[in-house]
């Protein structure tokens, strides 16, 4: 038998009480929980008071008749299932009370016992299906309203976490109105969110990532690779630290061999974090492998696969040497920043081990040429600035983020904005300009 807290409910209604009676007993035995009423008004009574699953009423009663009844209910307690019993043959009386009280069966008297509870257990199932699918849905409802509030809260967030960084890049956004539109000033701007974050850590950084692609890239092309991996190598590099967006500010910039346990495990997730980032993007696809990769050691020490040789992606060993020469020098590798030449003894000496050999090699050539030769360049004024020259150093605000790019190509507009921005901060800009080699 059912439990008494789970059986279903049936109102019997009819002006007969042996009727009544009859219904009762063959009911009871399997469970139900009972109520009968001689009237359609007495039984409009117990659905106020009651909660009813499932309604049998007699077709002909005085004052109310079962069309009548079941119409009501239909219209006040439309979950409750609806059952008409008549014993007469008018079909026209019968039609008229399915129409308007949508009733689930009729029966004709005298019934069958068997059919009775046939039919009965049928409607209470499906009621009870019912029922539960209204529970479903507006659970399903609930939880989606949930859900659009947590969006909700979750986008205003991280609106509130990155406000900073869009005032920051506010300048920006305006001095490359038409630089950004290409892809490769977007790279640039992804690429100085680390260093714009991190406060005043971030000027110790400033053009750290615009410094190791450049150096990868021409890496890179003089160890013969094909023009889409020079690419993925640059994008690597401009992007290689955009997974330590989500570490503290005390660790971005504090020597690695000066970390703790602890905090080595929360830098040692950034180049996986980073490819998650960009994996997602089709043209970072093949840079995010790099970025994995590029803390991974020669010698298979590093993380966080701990792969060794040639296992490790070309890309990845070249950047890993370009990014410590740099991190060397900045004091974001070992405890004291470094010369350039004592960058260079530091990759030599860990030459096999920490790094690749063909990579090193061709990379203190590179370096040993720049420092030899030095850029042709010539330092102006803005106010001497001319379309079409062409920037030979980056050029950074004294709050340590990039204004222009090497590289960059100036116009009228360009040149406008640097004049207004020095008329606002009162501050004199330095732009070198790269010059012809005689």
């Amino acid at each position: 038998m059912t439990e008494a807290s789970d059986a279903p409910t049936l109102l019997l209604v009819d002006d007969e009480p042996s009727i009544l009676s009859a219904l009762r007993r063959l009911f009871r035995p399997h469970g139900y929980r009972i109520f009968t009423a001689e009237s359609g008004a007495a039984g409009l009574a117990i659905l106020e008071q009651e909660s009813i699953d499932l309604i049998i009423s007699d077709m002909r009663m005085p004052e109310m008749d079962g069309a009548t009844f079941l119409k009501q209910v239909r219209q006040r307690w439309p979950q409750a299932m609806r059952i008409l019993l008549t014993g007469y043959a008018d079909i026209t009386s019968t039609v008229s009370a399915i129409n308007e009280g949508e009733i689930y069966r009729y029966i004709a008297k005298p019934w069958d016992d068997t059919e009775m509870l046939t039919v009965v257990r049928e409607a209470t199932e499906r009621q009870r299906l019912e029922s539960e699918n209204r529970r479903l849905t507006a659970l399903t409802q609930a939880q989606n309203e949930e859900l659009k509030s947590l969006n909700a809260s979750l986008e205003q967030k991280v609106a509130e976490r990155t406000a900073e960084l869009r005032q920051a890049l506010s300048f920006v956004e305006q001095a490359h109105s038409e630089l950004k539109k290409s892809f490769m000033t977007s790279v640039q701007v992804f690429a100085g969110l680390i260093e714009l974050r991190s406060g005043p850590v971030g000027k110790q950084l400033a053009g750290h990532g615009r410094r190791v692609a450049e150096h990868a890239r021409a890496v890179a092309k003089r160890m013969g690779l094909n023009d889409s991996e020079v690419q993925n190598i640059m994008l690597a590099g401009l992007l290689h630290d955009i997974g330590k967006l989500g570490l503290p500010d005390d660790l971005l910039g504090k020597p690695y061999n000066m970390l703790g346990a602890e905090q080595r495990a929360l830098v040692m997730k950034h180049p996986v974090i980073g490819q998650n980032i960009l994996i997602g993007i089709d043209k970072f696809k093949d840079a995010a492998l790099i970025v994995r990769h590029h803390h991974e050691c020669y010698d298979g020490s590093g993380y966080p696969d701990r792969i060794a040789g040639i296992a490790i992606p070309q890309g990845a060993r070249i950047l890993t040497v370009v990014n410590e020469y740099d991190s060397l020098q900045i004091g974001t590798l070992v405890q004291r920043p470094l010369k350039p030449t004592e960058a260079i003894d530091f990759l030599i000496e860990n030459r096999g081990k920490r790094y690749d050999p063909a990579a090193v090699d061709v990379f203190v050539k590179l370096i040993s040429e720049t420092l030899k030769t030095g850029p042709v360049e010539l330092p102006l004024r803005t106010m001497h600035l001319k379309p079409g020259m062409t920037v030979s150093r980056d050029l950074m605000h004294r709050d340590g983020y990039l204004l222009l790019a090497t590289g960059s190509v100036l116009n009228a507009e360009i040149i406008g904005q640097l004049l207004r921005l020095e008329q606002a901060e009162q501050q004199n800009l330095t732009v070198y300009i790269r010059q012809e080699e005689k």
